[in-house]
């Protein structure tokens, strides 16, 4: 079959590979119909996670048709068109049963590489290096899914390719930020980030009852996007003072909660920018902060910060600004199991439709071209869909 492979730093090419076969009983097979880039796949292009390796495929947000299952596969079968959340998960395991998904104990199938970083392994999730899990990717014909009855959703008929694609990952990425944030009627919510996972934060606010959501960016494109397709109120931090700004919308008060959906590649201003990416380009840390600094400054005293963007090592990170402040600090790499019968009835309803933030799409042999126009966010590249 036809796969985008990793072969190094800003390296993507589309070889032939191996097709993916039954390995475990309980796993299935998948035709991929639409994948899709995620702003944490830039993270791996540039070489900032470590333990890629030559030829590995990339893509870990996808939705398609089951073509073959293991024997031990019940609740899903061959014709089934499924969404299947990034990360892989046993359904059994102590932390499934609490529904921390994305901690799964069962599903990497390499635990030594991660527990020296992490102390712990995390669940194993398509595509983002050896260090969790080493699973070939979506970007490519076919792909096999693990624990095929805990990980594939069947997509009910009036929910369609496009908007289903989106439920494997930003969606409920987003949704959880907000369901992190304990939101109560008349709270006001900051989000930094007008990505995928920004703007499914923002719409998922709205729909736990905030009153008033806030999108933070700096492309014009995406800031139109918040306010005219979710009802945020656009922030350019490149033309105003982020702080001050959030003090007079939220009454001097500051947000009540605050989203981090920017992560290690943030773009800042000043002096710390600098610091921060020149450390970053000496592989001294891995991340730059300016986002996540300036949602913990921002946000209000005893308030909530929910970080959903992904974070290797940073320095001068501002404990003493969360402990004095009496910040609820809630991160996770997404649990997207636990929201994924909830996220499809919204999109049923059509109380969510993330398919606007396709903006442009291409055949799986054109994915490099896809890939550099997301990456540079040219012609307003939100975000670029394969079709195998």
């Amino acid at each position: 079959m036809r796969a985008l492979c990793w072969n190094g730093v800003n390296d993507l090419r589309v070889e032939t590979v191996n097709d993916p076969t039954i390995i475990n009983p309980k796993d299935a097979i998948v035709r991929v119909g639409l994948t899709t880039t995620c702003g944490s796949d830039l993270h791996i292009i540039d070489g900032l996670i470590p333990s890629m390796k030559e030829g590995d495929v990339l893509g870990h947000e996808f939705m398609g048709e089951i073509v073959e299952v293991g024997r031990e596969v019940k609740k899903v079968k061959p014709g089934d068109r499924v969404v299947v959340p990034s990360f892989i998960v046993c359904g059994s395991c102590w932390f499934c049963q609490q529904q921390l998904y994305s901690c799964c104990d069962n599903s990497h199938p390499h635990p030594e590489l991660a527990e020296p970083i992490l102390g712990y392994p995390t669940a194993g999730i398509y595509a983002y290096s050896h260090a969790f899990g080493g699973y070939a990717g979506s970007h490519a014909q076919y792909v096999r899914v693990p624990f095929a009855d805990n990980d594939c959703f069947v997509v009910p008929e009036n929910v369609s390719d496009e908007q289903a694609l989106f439920l494997s990952d930003a969606a409920p990425t987003g949704y959880m930020g907000a369901d992190f944030c304990n939101i109560h009627p008349g709270d006001i919510v900051a989000v930094w980030g007008c990505g995928g996972v920004g703007l499914m934060a923002q719409q998922s606010a709205y729909l736990m009852g905030a009153e008033k959501v806030i999108a933070i960016d700096r492309f014009p494109e995406r800031l139109a996007l918040a306010r005219d397709k979710i009802g945020a109120i656009p922030l350019d931090y490149t033309k105003v003072d982020i702080q001050e700004a959030l003090l007079e919308l939220t009454g001097g008060r500051g947000p009540d909660s605050c989203i981090d959906a920017v992560g290690m590649e943030a773009k800042g201003e000043g002096l710390t920018q600098v610091y921060d990416r020149t450390k970053q380009l000496l592989h001294l840390e891995t991340d730059v902060g300016a986002a996540l600094r300036q949602a913990m400054m921002a946000c209000r005293k005893g308030g909530t910060l929910s970080i959903l963007g992904v974070y290797g090592v940073m320095d001068k990170f501002p404990l003493g600004l969360m402990m004095n402040k009496g910040l609820t600090v809630r991160t996770a790499q997404q649990h997207g199991q636990r929201y994924m019968h909830r996220l499809l009835d919204h999109v049923s309803k059509g109380e969510l439709d993330p398919a606007f933030m396709v903006t442009h799409r291409f055949s799986l042999e054109d994915a490099p071209l896809g890939y550099d126009m997301f990456k540079h966010k040219t012609d307003g590249c939100l975000r670029a869909v394969f079709k195998p």
